[in-house]
């Protein structure tokens, strides 16, 4: 490993997460170069001030961190690796999904209370393309599934945690 310079660490740091196949946590990024989980936050928050007008992002989920592409550079991407953008969200599963974003975790039968109309087709669309994903079961009769957003939910929509979604207009909604 080279020396302890600030500068190797950041580009350690860069090197692992272009390499890691998903998001990583700062405690195991902290482990593998020898430093404190808040060192490389630290190291992690230079990195990120250093993409802001470039076209790599971090993606934060709780204490994890994953690199990305800048969501501007959606068009771009798509074209080059030819990815056909062949349908779109329904207006049910779009409905769900702001749902299940501002609720999480979520049951399908809270989500049908607050739509007013059954979910399932809209859940499995939404399942399928990796936007949602179960969290677990609640500890009531029947364990019902929790439903929560991915990391995919937060990259299709340009977001680096849930916490960037925008606040509801009005708190009853």
């Amino acid at each position: 490993m080279p020396d302890n310079s600030e500068l190797s660490h950041i580009a350690l740091l860069e090197s692992l997460l272009f390499v890691a196949s998903g998001p990583v946590s700062t405690s195991r990024l902290g482990t593998v170069l020898d430093i404190s989980p808040a060192r490389v936050r630290t190291y992690l928050g230079k990195l990120e001030e250093s993409y802001a007008d470039g076209g790599l992002r971090l993606q934060w989920i709780g204490q994890s961190v994953q690199l990305t592409s800048a969501p501007e550079a959606s068009s771009a991407i798509e074209r080059f690796l030819g990815l056909e953008v062949t349908t779109r969200l329904s207006q049910a599963a779009l409905e769900v999904l702001a749902i299940i974003a501002y609720m999480q975790p979520i049951t399908r039968p809270s989500v049908d209370q607050i739509r007013g109309v059954n979910s399932d087709a809209a859940l499995r669309t939404l399942l399928s393309k990796g936007l949602i994903e179960e969290r677990g079961r609640m500890d009531s009769p029947g364990r019902p599934i929790l439903y929560g957003t991915t990391m995919e939910f937060l990259q299709h929509f340009g977001l680096s945690i849930i916490d960037d979604l925008p606040a509801l207009a009005d708190e009853e909604e």
